[in-house]
């Protein structure tokens, strides 16, 4: 299973990570490192809970993703 990450740097330090496919899953990290190894424990358990629901799980497997610069 495939989930996209957007990592958002925080003015206090650390990154805040959401995880777009998994509404609500939203988690923190000293330092960018950190902030993945906790997404994937954070991904893991959303899993488990809609497992646990028997709700269909979602995964960006077949999303693209692509990021354009723009001249200003």
């Amino acid at each position: 299973m495939t989930y996209r990450v957007l990592l958002s740097e925080e003015t206090e330090g650390g990154f805040t990570v959401s995880v777009p496919s998994l509404p609500g899953c939203i988690t923190y990290g000293e330092n960018i490192s950190e902030a993945l190894a906790m997404a994937k424990e954070a991904i893991e358990g959303y899993i488990e809970v809609l497992k646990e629901q028997g709700l269909p799980v979602p995964d960006d497997s077949k999303t693209l993703e692509y990021s354009l610069t723009l001249a200003s």
